[in-house]
């Protein structure tokens, strides 16, 4: 059996109503989930929630003692309904206000007094106790609050904040993946890919049916930290599909 590998685990909440209506389609998922993973850092859980106060604290408390790890995109921009700061405030039991170093970073930013209106320094407030977290694009930073980080939710905004500050997070062991292509349907492969799960139950095995030039295609995906342990299951498993008469390749993933 492999060594046991170090596993450090995230969540990935996304606030805003604007989600939930289909208005905006949300694309931090994706990418905070990809980049956690070289990290090595797993991301065991995503939600979309609405801009309730309720629910964003509840949510948010439950997410940071259940994982190492949370972030959070979305409302906390210049309007009234950017109300996630105040959530996060009021999750840790803390009080709210203008960070200094917010706001002359966006007094510096602004330049011109009359463009920093009220709204935008509503952008400067952090929770108490709260350290900032970058934003290269737009200025208004975000902030971690112990293992919460708090992310705007424009897509260009979220990855700069988060490629500024992940230099902070301790990962585990990177998860790796190999991907196994066969022409075989689903309902023939399950039996055997079941087995070989049982086999190799530090290896998660996934099954991904699609048609490729009008036909049905399946990728069969394994991912684990052990590189040598997974080309050995990915093998065995090419060898079964073969056995059964079907066509199997790998290919890199």
């Amino acid at each position: 059996m492999p060594e046991t590998s170090k596993t450090v685990t995230a969540a990935i909440l996304v606030i805003g109503n604007e989600i939930l209506s289909g208005r905006t389609k949300d694309a931090n998922i994706q990418y905070l989930a990809t980049e956690l993973g070289k990290l090595g850092v797993r991301v065991m859980e995503c939600r979309v929630i609405p801009d309730i106060e309720a629910t964003v604290v509840a949510t948010v408390n439950e997410l940071r003692a259940k994982f190492d790890y949370v972030f959070t995109t979305g409302g906390i921009g210049p309007t009234h309904d950017d109300i996630t700061a105040d959530c996060i405030a009021k999750a840790f039991g803390v009080g709210i206000s203008e960070h200094p170093d917010a706001v002359e970073r966006m007094t510096r930013h602004y330049g011109n007094p009359a463009l920093f209106t009220p709204a935008r320094r509503r952008m400067a407030r952090v929770p108490h106790g709260g350290i900032l977290v970058d934003n290269p694009i737009s200025v208004a930073p975000g902030f971690q609050m112990e293992n919460v980080f708090t992310f705007a939710g424009i897509p260009s905004v979220a990855q700069g904040m988060f490629q500024s500050m992940k230099h902070r997070l301790v990962g585990g062991d990177p998860v790796l993946s190999r991907t196994v292509r066969t022409n075989l349907p689903e309902g023939i492969i399950a039996e055997p890919l079941g087995a070989l799960q049982k086999r190799y139950e530090d290896i998660d095995i996934g099954s991904y049916p699609a048609f490729r030039n009008g036909k049905p295609s399946v990728s069969l995906v394994l991912r684990g930290t052990d590189d040598a342990r997974l080309a050995t299951a990915a093998g065995e498993l090419i060898r079964t599909i073969k056995e059964m008469n079907g066509e199997a390749e790998e290919f890199a993933s």
